[in-house]
């Protein structure tokens, strides 16, 4: 398979004005359009892909296109200040992001069919009862760990924990 590339008329503008309002997909092109510049050769399965009900190259986009305004969901703290401070214009990185979020999207899709038969396969495995667990004085794990236990911050700290 071909991988998503920005074919040189799909650049991506990165003046101010130009700067991307909205990300939608042509599924019969395959191509993901971004504002006004393009990527190629996206699966629809890549475009579609969701993580908790989240589709994915939409979210990421949401990060980076005009508007990147964010509800404040829940007991947030208001954002800072500080993340009012942006590009006005769509960088390199942004294009190079993008295709790095598709290829690896890709990736997770070919794997699907792959985890789908070992998840099956587990599932129809045979399941130890948690009696033969305890003749075999297997006890469960804790959770988290103890409360003094700390994690060094570095390797310095790790030597003088040690």
């Amino acid at each position: 398979k071909e991988r998503p590339i920005v074919p040189s008329d799909g650049a991506i503008p990165s003046d101010p004005d130009a700067m991307p309002v909205e990300i939608s997909y042509n599924p019969v092109a395959r191509r993901l359009n971004v504002g006004a510049g393009h990527v190629d050769n996206v699966p629809p399965e890549v475009w579609n892909y969701k993580i908790a009900n989240v589709p994915v190259v939409a979210h990421w986009f949401s990060y980076r296109g005009r508007d990147r305004a964010r509800p404040i969901i829940g007991d947030r703290r208001p954002p800072s200040p500080l993340g009012e401070i942006q590009p006005s214009g769509w960088l390199a990185e942004y294009t190079t992001e993008l295709l790095n979020v598709l290829n690896v999207l890709g990736r997770l899709v070919v794997l699907e069919p792959k985890q789908a038969d070992l998840l099956a396969r587990i599932c129809a495995g045979p399941i130890i009862p948690a009696t033969d667990l305890k003749i075999a004085m297997v006890t469960a794990l804790p959770n988290r760990p103890p409360k003094k236990a700390k994690k060094p911050r570095n390797e310095k700290q790790a030597e003088l924990l040690g």
